[in-house]
């Protein structure tokens, strides 16, 4: 049976609740994005009646160059996230990259994220575990569907049993990932709800020289495509102006169509659901 993860008034994996997750990839140093962001993304779906996590990183530690930019750090990024708390109210997702960020970073948001690249590191997960956190676990790029459970079950070792998966794609040759969406099944016929990133699963890792480039233009066939396969939400990285962003501009979606694909995604969830 499939546990139903709770985030504030958000349940993941009820089966009637289809859930959002989206934001910018990292905090920039024009926070005007990351505020404006959240307010639109607020806006578009209340109007559709859609729960919204917001996502948005302090740090993104696993970038492709030691150039590439990587956002204001623990303390400071930690700061802005918790003002954009309490101006939009709303429930917060981030990643950590170490076991000790996990605490400080538990006081603000409401989801732990551990990296896809970090998906098998046990102090990590089992210190984000013990903060009583929700826990999200991307699967890596190198695992199956049935190896990232044995991520999830350290969570649960660990005290907690509040953690989904999110699926992003495997990693085929060098520099392209390719998603199967058997994975979506597999991982909940175990017991966890499952988010589709569509953002990340259109990576080309490594292939922009010093950054990771991207296939933007497919994000919409793969949200559409996971949902139908019966994800429990989607996973998307927004940004204003994308091909001015700091980083992953490739992969996310511009914002102004944001709403119209998340509709979309949204009829297809109810059909899916009421047809069993």
């Amino acid at each position: 049976m499939k546990r139903i993860v709770k985030v504030n008034n958000i349940n993941i994996g009820d089966e009637q609740t289809f859930v959002l997750i989206a934001g910018p990839c990292v905090i920039e140093d024009n926070l005007t994005i990351v505020f404006e962001t959240a307010q639109r993304l607020k806006s578009i779906t209340s109007k559709l009646g859609i729960p919204l996590i917001y996502k948005v990183s302090f740090d993104k530690a696993n970038r492709t160059s030691i150039n590439s930019y990587r956002g204001p750090g623990l303390e400071k990024g930690l700061k802005i996230l918790q003002k954009i708390k309490e101006k939009f109210d709303l429930p917060l997702l981030t990643d950590i990259h170490s076991p000790e960020q996990a605490a400080p970073a538990a006081e603000v948001v409401d989801i732990l994220q551990i990296p896809a690249f970090l998906s098998r590191q046990t102090d990590l997960i089992v210190e984000a575990a013990k903060t009583g956190k929700v826990i999200n676990i991307k699967k890596g790029q190198f695992l199956s569907p049935r190896q990232v459970i044995k991520s999830a079950q350290k969570s649960i070792a660990a005290g907690n049993d509040q953690v989904f998966i999110t699926e992003r794609g495997y990693a085929f040759g060098y520099g392209n990932l390719v998603s199967d969406m058997r994975a979506i099944p597999t991982v909940q016929s175990f017991g966890y709800p499952v988010i589709f990133d569509s953002t990340h699963s259109v990576q080309l890792p490594g292939e922009g020289g010093d950054f990771t480039a991207g296939e933007r233009h497919f994000v919409k066939t793969l949200a559409l495509a996971a949902v139908a396969a019966g994800a429990d939400g989607i996973f998307l990285e927004v940004h204003p102006d994308p091909d001015n962003a700091p980083c992953d501009g490739p992969n996310m979606l511009p914002i102004d169509v944001v709403e119209s694909l998340i509709n979309k995604c949204k009829k297809i969830y109810e059909v899916i659901r009421e047809k069993g």
